[in-house]
């Protein structure tokens, strides 16, 4: 299950990336490195982060088409494990990156379909999600980021090997903030999650490798009562 589980590294510096990273050590198999973090420090501390793990760079690309292309094929280069790009940026433009990515066969290219802070309701959410994860698998790409609440419709209708990355992840009385849509890690699993990302339970934690195997063993229980 740490092959499954991501830990966002929403925070400012070098520093305190590589701290987390050595704190959680090899309870987890990814880390999340979004816009934050990566405009602050760029591609050495993706490499940083790469010597011991994979690396989910979330950047949400969304632009004319073109441009994400080349921005797919940069994060390529760069040896990132796993990109995403916005599905609200078309079919054109989701085409583009998937054959960017298509040089990168290691590299899983994925779409955001609806962030789980936008407040609209959740059926809502649920059909604009499926139309956005329907148009990304046409257009070549791996999965999606999607909500729990999303996963298994996505499944059902693109299919079990499209991956579903789920945000949003929350258990015990933690402060829910601007997430919508949350789930705790059972829940993701029992409900078709392929990838749980997990930001602030863990970085917040005041044992993040502790708060860390919470989260596994909660997953691993979801395992087996399926």
């Amino acid at each position: 299950m740490k092959d499954r589980l991501m830990v966002a590294l929403d925070v400012n510096h070098a520093k305190s990336a590589l701290d987390l990273r050595d704190c959680v050590g090899d309870a987890v198999g990814w880390f999340k490195i979004g816009l934050r973090l990566f405009v602050a420090e760029g591609p050495p501390l993706v490499s940083a982060i790469r010597e011991q793990h994979r690396v989910f760079l979330d950047l949400k690309f969304h632009d004319i088409p073109n441009t994400v292309a080349q921005a797919v094929e940069s994060a390529g280069n760069l040896g990132v494990d796993m990109v995403n790009v916005h599905a609200g940026g078309g079919e054109q433009m989701l085409a583009a990156a998937a054959k960017a990515a298509a040089s990168f066969p290691a590299m899983k290219l994925i779409a955001v379909t609806v962030l789980t802070s936008d407040p609209m309701p959740k059926e809502q959410a649920r059909s604009v999600a499926l139309q956005r994860a329907t148009m990304a698998r046409d257009a070549g790409l791996k999965g999606v980021v999607c909500s729990v609440f999303e996963a298994a419709a996505i499944k059902q209708a693109c299919g079990s090997d499209f991956l579903t990355v789920t945000p949003g992840i929350r258990w015990g009385d933690q402060d829910v903030q601007d997430q919508k849509r949350v789930a705790d890690p059972a829940a993701a699993i029992a409900n078709g999650s392929d990838y749980l990302v997990v930001g602030r339970p863990i970085l917040h934690a005041a044992k993040p490798r502790r708060a860390a195997m919470e989260a596994l063993a909660m997953m691993e229980s979801a395992q087996i009562r399926a």
